[in-house]
């Protein structure tokens, strides 16, 4: 008999999974209709009044030129085109997926609003899973200092899964609040605000990771950052840590003919910008994890630590080209006195080409070990299979992970073969090798 209550649980859930409901949206679809593929909705708004946990909104391929007229709803200083406030549940999310084989793109040229800055999501909701489209054209319409965003995010544990944040004005993807999310498989890329502060772009970052006190465990896992105005990655006043995993940042800081803009790092890890000493500034502050990344000719820095007040963890990344490759600059608890970097743990980082290598770096205040500049290793191009940088904007492979190719891969003869150290992590051969792709020997 105690077996009863489990068999009635097992039935509710297969139950609950049985009548799991499927919506379609389409651009020639109406919200008259009932959402199905045959006669979908128009907006993705509209399938959200509909959804519940375990629902799957199906999005069909084509451009859907979104206009004022759509905007769901004023958030204080936002437009918001699309507002997603309805959550599923851990074992139910709310999907809203690309149509198999097809492309969905939103196009936001049209959406101006006087004096509000733009969203073109704006997502409260939790466990809430977004997959497969592409956003492009966000406005900034504020003269003064401003900003907009293709996607921001106030929710938790949601998974942003192989989208396409370009040619627009925005940041790609923006995090104040919620903890438990994942970016994956992600790029933003040709991004940049010519309209405020003088046009230099200068908060366009492709993806903005800020999140309050309290927001924690969100993880940036096989993104790319390309061509946007300001910085690839950008954690500045961050009240928890944040995890970048296998991403890769390159061009920030340049128009796409490499023309000057914004800041230009490839990740910048931390800081509190002007902000002043007491309350405001996390005490410890939080130490944030870049492991497995790739930062390539950033305008300023590979790898930065901004200013940070406390030192974080960098682990196998590769720097190459950038005005400096590594540069580990921190404040005291003043945020007031820059002073050179302490308190970081580095293991297994690889640069090469930069202006300058390693800059701000005070090694005894450090946990340094296996890295090409304490190993006093100096590469050369004989180190790597390719230099090559059109490999950098490769086409993704078809479940959506970076592409495989040989950029700043190893080659079997490599001095920085089996010259790691083991972090827990795996590897092949003796050791692990320095740098973010282990050698397929």
């Amino acid at each position: 008999m105690k077996r009863l209550p489990l068999l009635l649980l097992l039935a509710v859930c297969q139950l609950s999974a049985v009548f799991a409901n499927t919506y379609y949206v389409a651009p020639d679809g109406n919200n008259n209709n009932p959402g199905t593929k045959a006669e979908p909705f128009a907006t993705i708004q509209k399938a959200q009044d509909a959804v519940k946990p375990g629902d799957t909104v199906y999005l069909r391929g084509g451009t859907y030129h979104l206009t004022e007229a759509q905007i769901a709803r004023t958030e204080k200083i936002y437009a918001c085109v699309t507002f997603l406030d309805k959550s599923g549940t851990a074992n139910q999310y709310i999907s809203y997926f690309a149509y198999p084989g097809e492309k969905p793109v939103f196009e936001y040229s049209a959406v101006k609003p006087e004096g509000l800055r733009v969203a073109a999501f704006y997502v409260t909701g939790s466990y809430i899973h977004l997959k497969g489209f592409e956003i492009t054209g966000v406005q900034v319409t504020i003269k003064a200092h401003t900003q907009s965003e293709c996607f921001e995010n106030h929710g938790s544990n949601n998974i942003y899964e192989m989208l396409s944040m370009h040619d627009g004005m925005a940041i790609g993807f923006y995090l104040l609040e919620g903890s438990n999310n994942l970016i994956l498989n992600c790029d933003a890329y040709r991004n940049w605000d010519y309209f405020s502060e003088n046009g230099r772009g200068g908060n366009t970052d492709g993806f903005g990771c800020h999140p309050r006190p309290g927001s924690k465990n969100n993880i940036f896992r096989g993104c790319r950052s390309w061509f946007n105005s300001d910085d690839g990655y950008d954690v500045i006043s961050s009240g928890e840590s944040t995890t970048f995993d296998h991403c890769w940042a390159f061009y920030n800081g340049y128009a796409s003919d490499f023309k000057s803009e914004g800041d230009g790092n490839g990740f910048k890890g931390g800081g509190y910008g002007n902000k002043r000493t007491g309350s405001e500034i996390p005490d410890p502050a939080p130490r944030m994890t870049i492991q497995f990344c790739l930062s390539v000719h950033n305008k300023a820095n590979g790898f930065y630590s901004n200013h940070h007040t406390s030192g974080s963890n960098w682990y196998n990344n590769s720097a190459y080209r950038n005005s400096t490759n590594f540069n580990m600059l921190n404040r005291l608890k003043d945020n007031a006195t820059d002073v050179p970097g302490f308190d970081h743990k580095m293991r297994n980082n690889l640069g090469y080409k930069g202006n300058q290598e390693v800059q701000n770096l005070d090694a005894a205040k450090c946990d340094l070990a296996n890295n090409y500049f304490d190993l006093q290793l100096q590469a050369s191009d004989a180190d790597f299979i390719s230099l090559d940088e059109s490999l950098l904007t490769a086409p993704r492979n078809a479940d959506g992970s970076l592409p495989n190719n040989d950029f700043m891969k190893l080659k079997p003869t490599s001095q920085f073969i089996d010259k790691g150290q083991d972090i827990g992590f795996p590897f092949k051969g003796k050791a692990p090798d320095l740098g973010a792709f282990e050698s397929g020997k």
